[in-house]
């Protein structure tokens, strides 16, 4: 079975940073489009990065200029590097592997809490 193993996520505090993984188990998805979704309790799911297979990426407006998303195709990870966090960043936070139109690939999520 095909899974996506997400870590890095805890409790920091506003300003501070972390950095989330997201590595799959499929070989195929090595170059595959990947991104990072978030989700806050009683709000809709939302993108938050995507990035494709040779490196394009795409920032929701609300993370430009905090967030890095990256990836290393050798390891199969991507990554989300998170600085300057807001308590408005605190979500569950899910990876996503895009592996054709059709269908796409979730992992069971890593969460996010900013708080003082």
């Amino acid at each position: 079975q095909v899974q996506l193993v997400e870590s890095g996520g805890g409790l920091v505090q506003p300003g501070g940073s972390l950095t989330l993984s997201c590595s799959a188990s499929e070989s195929s998805f090595k170059t595959k489009p990947k991104g990072w979704f978030r989700q806050a309790p009683g709000k809709q799911r939302e993108l938050v990065a995507d990035i494709t297979g040779s490196g394009n990426t795409d920032y929701a407006d609300s993370v430009k200029g905090r967030f890095t998303i990256s990836r290393d195709n050798a390891k199969n990870t991507v990554y989300l590097q998170m600085n300057n966090l807001k308590p408005e960043d605190t979500a569950l936070y899910v990876c996503n592997v895009r592996v054709n139109v059709l269908k796409s690939i979730w992992g069971q999520g890593t969460q996010v809490t900013v708080s003082s």
